[in-house]
């Protein structure tokens, strides 16, 4: 059995050496990240939610071993890119009073946990919708031009890399859970009204100055922990339902970044997509060396996140790194370094 995975452990090794070799002339000076969890690098901490994981055993594996408010035992991959770009290792938290503008100036997350494109998703979890993040990078620009001047500022801001990773909680929490969307909206209308969304945002974000961004997809989103423990048509299953509605809703989201890349002068948008690699990983996941891939290693790995997943559960795993979730919403540091390498390359190529 080990013969059949050494091929994936020495490409996920190849990987990593790719990610810890930073760019040595590197053309982005900035990682400038929005979203929900899969890239709050802790803006909840300072606000009034239960959307927190900033306790044990969230950050296990950080550097230094500390709960950041991200949901991981570790890293996300804004923090591996960042390094893979010759930035520093870990994207802080915009609303982190522990750092400072200059702290800031080579990059910043303003994403926040349970957050989604439509305001009514933010609402569910009381965290930080898309809008105010928005509002929070303008402070951020008036902040960065008092620092540097706004000659260096503007340079800046037009060289960075912008990230969005969103999109799954605004099916998931809100229109399967909540049913307001859904007595307004078909599934198909839904989709449509966030891709309109996602357009909105992002053509603010270029009268803004920004001209990098990369637009993450959506993961095989039938197949977290949580939504396979709660098939109960299919138990243990991914929920193919979910995992069609992200591949299309990815098609659309490429749509929109061609139409983007068409309509912005001087624009560059990527679509950043982890939906194959993912569902390769939960698929077939001992050719990476893992071991799991259907529970989180947090707890029973089947319904726990946030404050659900603590510090003295029995059942958390010892060994994060054999395990393709770390609760039953996130992906582990190891998975997201494997993503984050994927990603890269193509990063690279358009960006550098």
């Amino acid at each position: 059995m080990a013969c059949m995975w050494i091929p994936g452990l020495i490409l996920f090794l190849i990987q990593i050496l790719i990610l810890l070799v930073p760019e040595c002339s590197a053309k982005v000076p900035a990682i400038i990240v929005f979203g929900d969890s899969s890239v709050d690098s802790g803006n909840n901490n300072f606000i009034s939610t239960i959307a927190k994981s900033n306790f044990a055993p969230y950050g296990r594996d950080f550097p230094g071993g500390s709960a950041t408010g991200r949901f991981c035992n570790g890293r996300l991959p804004p923090d591996f890119l960042s390094q893979a770009f010759g930035l520093k290792p870990a994207i802080p938290a915009y609303l982190d009073p522990m750092y400072n503008i200059q702290d800031l100036a080579t990059g910043v997350c303003f994403a926040s946990a349970g957050s989604g494109y439509d305001n009514a998703t933010a609402d569910v979890l009381g965290v930080i919708p898309l809008w105010q993040e928005l509002e929070n990078y303008k402070d951020y620009q008036r902040r960065m031009k008092a620092y540097l001047g706004a000659k260096k500022a503007k340079e800046i801001i037009t060289e960075a890399l912008y990230i969005m990773s969103l999109g799954t909680n605004d099916f998931l929490e809100n229109y399967y859970t909540i049913p307001g969307r859904r007595s307004q909206f078909t599934i198909q209308q839904y989709q449509d009204f966030l891709i309109g969304l996602a357009e909105g945002f992002v053509k603010k974000l270029y009268a803004l100055g920004a001209r990098k961004l990369s637009l993450t997809g959506l993961s095989p989103m039938g197949c977290l922990p949580l939504e396979r423990a709660t098939n109960f048509m299919h138990p243990n299953s991914c929920v193919k339902e979910y995992n069609d509605l992200a591949l299309e809703f990815n098609g659309k989201l490429n749509q929109l970044v061609a139409k983007l890349n068409d309509e912005l002068p001087g624009m560059k948008v990527l679509f950043a997509n982890p939906y194959d690699l993912l569902l390769q990983l939960i698929t077939a996941p001992s050719q990476y060396g893992f071991e799991n891939a259907e529970v989180g290693c947090c707890g029973s790995g089947t319904f726990e996140m946030g404050i659900m997943c603590t510090r003295d559960h029995p059942l958390t795993c010892t060994d994060a790194d054999k395990y393709v979730f770390w609760d039953a919403f996130h992906l582990t540091d190891r998975t997201n370094q494997i993503i984050s390498a994927y990603l890269f390359k193509d990063l690279k190529s358009k960006f550098l």
